[in-house]
């Protein structure tokens, strides 16, 4: 079943644990293929020093974190790396969720040819293992920015009831700039599952 509106209508930190098992079909050149989301971490502006809406700040790049939930969010890091985001509860409430991770189900070869990824031997469970290999994936751009998973046919979410799993969660990656909110335990994964990012934990979290 598509996922409507209504489930991406709720606070980050509740989408971010609801989204991992989801499963991602994309549409490229007429193929389709899926992916399971099994990395999130939580950005919840106004509040968090990680989030780029800190503090109300809205402008050209950010103002996508002001939208109807379920709408996409996309920046670029390193210049050719773009990360995919979905909004989270409201329009007045500037809140994203980031893919840091997703698990290819088919398609296998169609995904290498799409990353451009010439190693045949590449292991399957690093091909969306991390958030820029996630929007390459998916073929995922600035132009995607806005971008409606609840009414496009191009790149939408379904649920998957028979897939059972674990959560778990840590401090989230690479924002040592957040002050105290770097011990925020914001990143939710898939237990013992191998598609998760091999990044490294930095802190321990303190509280919620």
């Amino acid at each position: 079943m598509r996922l409507n509106r209504d489930f991406f209508s709720v606070d980050v930190l509740t989408l971010s644990k609801n989204l991992l098992g989801k499963i991602l079909v994309r549409k490229i050149n007429n193929k389709y293929f899926r992916a399971r989301i099994v990395e999130t971490e939580a950005y919840k502006g106004p509040y968090d020093k990680a989030a780029h809406c800190y503090n109300n700040k809205k402008t050209e790049r950010t103002k996508y974190f002001w939208q109807s939930p379920g709408k996409l969010y996309v920046y670029s890091i390193y210049g050719n790396n773009y990360l995919m985001n979905i909004s989270a509860k409201d329009e007045n409430s500037p809140e994203a969720v980031l893919i840091r991770a997703i698990e290819p189900l088919d398609n296998f070869e169609f995904i290498k040819e799409i990353r451009n990824v010439k190693e045949k031997k590449i292991k399957l469970t690093d091909l969306g293992n991390g958030p820029g290999k996630a929007g390459a994936c998916l073929q995922i751009n600035l132009s995607y920015n806005g971008f409606d998973l609840c009414n496009e046919k191009d790149l939408f979410l379904i649920d998957d009831d028979n897939y059972k799993f674990d959560i778990e969660r840590s401090v989230r990656i690479n924002i040592d700039y957040a002050e105290e909110y770097r011990f925020k335990p914001w990143r939710f994964f898939i237990k013992n599952n191998t598609n998760v990012s091999k990044a490294k934990i930095p802190y321990q979290f303190i509280d919620d």
